[in-house]
């Protein structure tokens, strides 16, 4: 069995040959194309995981093959190969999203070994984070591009959404994952207990400090640090966060020398921090220190279509925990996960498959088993199974339904912005591309002036 698809593109009939034989002697399903054009048009019927490309096609660039291929899906990687390397091609494909340039000659043993990282690491993120929305792959993408780098990452998101599970997802793609992950709640501890956490402390630094503590930012030396909820945080606080990023250094609480750290940051929020500066809520060079390489957790209710594969998933867990075999999912009960809006996002819809499975009879989860708030908008029941992977059935939509309250949201803000994208997306509190796939699936169209 293929162990992943990979497609090569290559003016050069010959180059294509040699590529494929190499990754199809190890396991690949393996197909070439001899231009971006032909690949453009593989790729419209078929998913590849890995695009290996030359950068000097005829006709469209590897460079612009890129951009094309990473705009529809952004977690396919792509690797460049070129014979005659430029910084100038090189920053190009890096500021694009390429995963790794490689130089001709390229030998057998370093084509495999680049390309055995890269399905390596899309295992891996793959089993952490479920979904194919348009808004997950996205995330995905960025959390490969941003992990192997030192920068800090700013994650945003509304609660719920998984914001821990991206940062232990960039650490642990990261050159740092042989060490410790460490994390802090900072909305959870009071000021004094936040800062002995973080700097640590002296013996005698006060009353309970009996002897010398290692904070948080001296124990992820060469590690990652993940300070959840850092909008939280007051402003004194702040400015001694934004020292440690600064110089690198900091004093343990009742210390007097500096304590050098090399920690890589990650930090996330549910507050809007850019509104919070305007206010004086939050300062704004440490804003700009955090929000070096930001990330957004989409809200579940952006991500309709991993609704079917996560409630299936935590079903599952929570059917293995109880020791139950229940297997299956009502039409009716996955119509009812479908039109509900998530306020709790994905947190809320693993508490409610919780419940439905401990609440449940048989091996299937019937409309009843959900919780009253989602069942409010549900259907009539429908007695079939759906499976993860069956042809999606017709949308059964009751009348008044949040679909249709978020079609007249979305036509309200067009018509705010005189049908500017960017701005109607801003207004909504969606992503450009959210707001593109909101617009295609609800059919909306400019109307003719």
């Amino acid at each position: 069995m293929p162990v992943g698809s990979i497609l090569v593109v290559d003016d050069e009939p010959r180059q294509c040959e040699i590529y494929r034989d190499i990754l199809q002697d190890e396991g690949y399903a393996t197909d070439t194309a001899p231009s971006g054009e032909a690949a453009l048009q593989l790729l419209a019927h078929r998913r590849f995981d890995l695009v290996i490309t030359d950068l000097n096609l005829i006709g469209m660039t590897g460079i612009q093959l890129l951009s094309e291929i990473l705009e529809e899906d952004p977690t396919v990687a792509v690797i460049l190969i070129t014979g005659y390397p430029s910084i100038q091609s090189a920053v190009e494909a890096t500021r694009r999203g390429v995963y790794q340039y490689l130089e001709k000659p390229v030998d057998r043993d370093e084509l495999l070994n680049v390309v055995e990282k890269v399905f390596g690491r899309l295992a891996t993120l793959k089993r952490a984070i479920l979904g194919d929305s348009p808004a997950t792959k996205a995330m995905m993408r960025m959390i490969l591009k941003v992990a192997p780098t030192a920068h800090t990452v700013l994650i945003l998101g509304e609660s719920g959404t998984g914001k821990e599970l991206v940062a232990r997802e960039i650490h642990r793609n990261s050159p740092r994952a042989q060490r410790p992950f460490l994390a802090i709640n900072c909305a959870a501890l009071t000021e004094s207990l936040l800062e002995s956490e973080l700097f640590g402390h002296e013996k005698g630094a006060f009353t309970d400090a009996h002897q010398q503590k290692k904070g948080l930012f001296e124990r992820a030396h060469q590690s990652t640090l993940f300070l959840d909820e850092i909008g939280d945080t007051s402003l004194g606080m702040q400015a001694k966060i934004l020292r440690v990023l600064q110089e690198r250094e900091f004093m343990r609480v009742g210390g007097t020398e500096a304590v050098k750290t090399d920690v890589r940051i990650i930090a996330a929020t549910n507050k809007n921090l850019e509104l919070n500066v305007k206010e004086g809520k939050f300062r704004e060079d440490l804003y700009y220190r955090l929000n070096v390489i930001p990330i957004l957790c989409p809200p579940l209710r952006e991500r309709g279509e991993d609704i079917d594969t996560l409630a299936y998933h935590f079903m599952r867990k929570a059917a293995f925990v109880d020791g139950r075999r229940v297997e299956k999912i009502s039409a009716g009960a996955i119509q009812a996960l479908r039109d509900y809006s998530w306020p709790g996002n994905i947190r809320q819809l693993e508490w409610a498959m919780e419940r439905a499975v401990v609440l449940g009879e048989g091996d299937c989860v019937e409309i009843r088993d959900l919780p009253p708030e989602v069942v409010q908008r549900a259907p009539a029941v429908v007695a079939a199974p759906v499976q993860p992977g069956d042809e999606a059935l017709p949308p059964i939509i009751p009348e008044g339904s949040w679909e249709e309250h978020e079609k007249a949201k979305i036509l309200e803000a067009l018509q705010r912005s005189n049908w500017n994208i960017t701005r109607a997306a801003q207004l909504l509190g969606m992503t450009f591309r959210t707001l593109q796939y909101r617009l295609e699936k609800f059919a909306i169209k400019r109307p003719n002036a």
